[in-house]
């Protein structure tokens, strides 16, 4: 009997009923219930994280790069007014804080400077009246010699006549005539050592002997042996050494606060460890195109002659104290190619990146002309690692445009008055009526913003000023002196 047909049907029967069994069993077992739905999140903008500072209401593709747009939750930072830092990550940052202050900005300026001959220590040594040059001493450029030193011999027939005359004419007993003769030496040209040698010792004296008035250095020597020279002709040009020139290249941006009479420190290489002082006699009016520098004139002693023309110097000037100015740690500042920023701190753990207008710095500290105020307080460490935060989020900064940046202008009131006495820092004026302040004349004394308003005025002198309101009562920004009305 062949029984692999019923095995196998058997093994299917089998098979189908355990199927059965097990798709009832599915369709009614107990269903478990699911997560619940994650409340959906709400995106404030999207923004392409090459370009967070361009924001767009919906979401698409980036017009910038070949990318989607990317969203910004309310929950991961949104907020535009500034970064929120926990204090646990402020103190591992090691973020420190420095208030704005009013404070001096004193500073030393370092500059290089060349040693250069004194222009205005400087003798022209010219011919009397045309002659003949006999002979010309062993000189040449850049010699030093010394006061009286010769130079040249230079017959000159004009003045050989006039001795002529005169010496006929000295024992002649005309006195009248020998002093006419004598007048006759000197309108040729004669010089009075000259006139005084042929006096005294009554013989002709043929030759001229050309020296220099003045102790220096030749610097131009025009005559040579057997050459004729005519009147007024250059013969050489002698230079002082008592004192040196000292040119100093001063950056723009450091020299808005030179004064004439301001001291200066020079070393000299040469000179190793010997300060030589000095003060500036003039600061002079054209800038170097290439270098973009100023020209400082230092005037320097040289009784020793050790200073020479052309030698290098490291130079420092002490600057003039200036009035009161908001000033930061110039770490504090962060400077890009067109602006400059700094980390505002706005209170709770808020930072809000800030555009600053400079001014003046000592390396130290440097001068906040507009942005901040005094007693704000800006991050001088960790700055940057917030300022890339910033850029990332898309933060906006704080501009020098923002209404809140810009102080407030002062109205100012004017009236006209006598001075009655003049203080360092202050006026007493009889005034007339200030009348966009409905405030009658009368004689009292004013405070000024700057004593420099008081330079040139005298008690008598009468003004027009102009005044603003201030928490110390009216303060004299503008003084104008009248004219005089004249007297019949």
């Amino acid at each position: 009997m062949n029984t692999k047909p019923l095995i196998f049907s058997s093994l299917l029967l089998a098979l189908g009923a355990t199927g059965g069994y097990w798709l009832a069993s599915k369709d009614h077992s107990p269903q478990m219930p699911g997560p619940a739905a994650t409340a959906e999140k709400k995106a404030l903008y999207w923004y392409d994280p090459m370009f967070p500072q361009q924001r767009f209401d919906q979401p698409g593709k980036s017009p910038f790069m070949d990318m989607q747009l990317v969203p910004r939750y309310e929950e991961d930072g949104g907020d535009i007014a500034g970064i929120s830092i926990d204090s646990s990550v402020t103190q591992n940052l090691g973020m420190r804080l420095a208030t704005v202050t009013l404070g001096s900005l004193d500073r030393e300026i370092q500059a290089a400077g060349i040693l250069t001959l004194n222009n205005r220590d400087v003798a022209v040594v010219q011919a009397r009246n045309t002659g003949f040059v006999e002979r010309v001493y062993a000189r040449a450029n850049q010699d030093v010699i010394a006061a009286g030193a010769p130079l040249a011999d230079i017959l000159v027939p004009d003045w050989i006549s006039a001795q002529e005359d005169y010496l006929a004419l000295r024992n002649s007993g005309e006195p009248n005539l020998v002093a006419a003769a004598k007048q006759r030496m000197r309108l040729v040209g004669m010089p009075a050592s000259l006139v005084d040698k042929v006096e005294r010792s009554a013989k002709l004296q043929p030759l001229w002997t050309v020296t220099s008035p003045i102790a220096g250095m030749i610097e131009q020597l025009d005559v040579r042996q057997g050459m004729t020279v005519s009147s007024g002709m250059s013969l050489a040009r002698i230079n002082g050494l008592d004192s040196i020139w000292l040119d100093v290249a001063i950056p723009e941006a450091q020299a808005a606060h030179l004064a004439t009479g301001q001291a200066v420190e020079a070393y000299l290489p040469g000179l190793a460890g010997e300060a030589i002082n000095g003060r500036i006699s003039a600061i002079l009016p054209q800038a170097d195109l290439q270098s973009r520098t100023l020209r400082v004139r230092v005037e320097l002693d040289n009784p020793q002659g050790k200073l020479r023309p052309g030698q290098s110097a490291n130079v420092r000037l002490a600057q003039i104290a200036t009035e009161p100015r908001l000033v930061v740690p110039s770490e504090a500042v962060i400077r890009s190619g067109h602006r400059a920023l700094v980390m505002l701190a706005t209170g709770n753990g808020r930072y809000q990146p800030t555009q600053v207008m400079l001014g003046q710095e000592n390396g130290q500290q440097v001068e906040i002309i507009q942005g901040l105020e005094a007693g704000q307080q800006v991050v001088v460490s960790g700055q940057f690692l917030l300022d890339s935060e910033a850029s990332l989020r898309g933060i906006e900064i704080t501009s020098l445009d923002d209404p809140q940046t810009q102080a407030p202008k002062r109205a100012l009131h004017q009236a006209e008055g006598e001075i009655i006495s003049l203080d360092t820092d202050s006026i007493t004026l009889a005034h007339g009526p200030f009348k966009t302040l409905s405030m009658p004349g009368m004689t009292m004394q004013f405070p000024v913003a700057n004593a420099r308003l008081l330079a040139g005025l005298k008690a008598g002198d009468r003004v027009r000023i102009a005044v603003s309101e201030s928490d110390n009562g009216l303060l004299i920004e503008q003084v104008h002196p009248m004219e005089k009305a004249v007297q019949p």
